[in-house]
């Protein structure tokens, strides 16, 4: 089972151990693109830091993230997993589970980035600010940027079991499973039950919650339809919305599942 992550916008800060070492990072096939991001991106920052600001979304009060930013190659860095912070990574909250769990998280759980294109909880990087919907002057798009190197390698990664979609939009469009991939991947939004509306809080939070329930219990769905069977034995209410095939639900129709789970509150 492979789980695609969102990353959170804020971060921890960076560790005091040894910095980055770009060649240790999982998915080595995006080292390039990897590298052609870092290089423009720290370049950026600390050539000015107004233009930097501007091109990265930040407001007057997050001005010292360029300068972190200039930074990259040599602040210490972290496990990913200690790196992402906010609303679900706290409900997942991988520091807490047993050792099994990590175990599991460390195989299963892939998040992307707009720097890093994606990486394993394991992995250690620094604290950064650039997400997926950055425009930088020489690469362009991020987004766009990402596409055909996550194209080449990430079918493999996904292996020959389920793959369990839990990214936002932006960070979707730089990877997009297609023919048999697609026809066992997931995807899932969270609805809050009474009013039928996607509600950041719950979906990040209920997303979070979903990941840790998976990795605690080793649950391992080798399909969307045994996923679904999956969450409503841990307790979630869970509608399908749409199937790989629309009809019978048998995978490999080039089309990912459409799940959504209820909530009425988060505890």
């Amino acid at each position: 089972m492979l789980v695609l992550l969102p990353p959170s916008e804020g971060k921890a800060p960076s560790g005091r151990g040894a910095p980055l070492k770009p060649e240790s990072l999982s998915l080595p096939g995006l080292a390039e693109a990897r590298q052609a991001v870092l290089d423009e991106l720290v370049e950026l920052c600390a050539a000015d830091e107004e233009k930097a600001r501007e091109v990265l979304g930040l407001s007057e009060g997050l001005r010292g993230e360029v300068a972190k930013n200039t930074e990259l190659r040599t602040a210490g860095a972290r496990p990913a997993g200690e790196i992402y912070t906010g609303v679900l990574y706290d409900a997942l909250d991988l520091a807490s589970l047993d050792t099994a769990g990590k175990r599991r998280a460390g195989r299963s759980l892939l998040v992307f980035s707009g720097l890093w294109g994606a990486v394993r909880v394991t992995d250690r990087i620094p604290s950064y600010r650039c997400s997926m919907g950055v425009r930088l002057p020489g690469l362009g798009a991020l987004s766009s940027h990402w596409r055909a190197p996550m194209a080449a390698v990430l079918p493999e990664v996904a292996g020959s079991g389920l793959v369990l979609d839990l990214r936002s939009a932006a960070y979707a469009g730089a990877w997009k499973p297609k023919g048999e991939v697609a026809g066992r991947t997931a995807s899932v939004r969270v609805l809050h039950a009474p009013t039928r509306k996607v509600v950041s809080h719950f979906n990040k939070a209920t997303k979070g919650r979903i990941v840790r329930s998976l990795m605690e219990t080793g649950v391992v769905p080798s399909g969307p339809a045994e996923l679904v069977e999956a969450l409503r034995d841990l307790g979630y209410v869970v509608e399908v919305a749409g199937t790989g095939t629309g009809t019978g639900g048998t995978a490999g129709a080039g089309k990912p599942w459409m799940l959504d789970v209820l909530v009425d509150e988060v505890h």
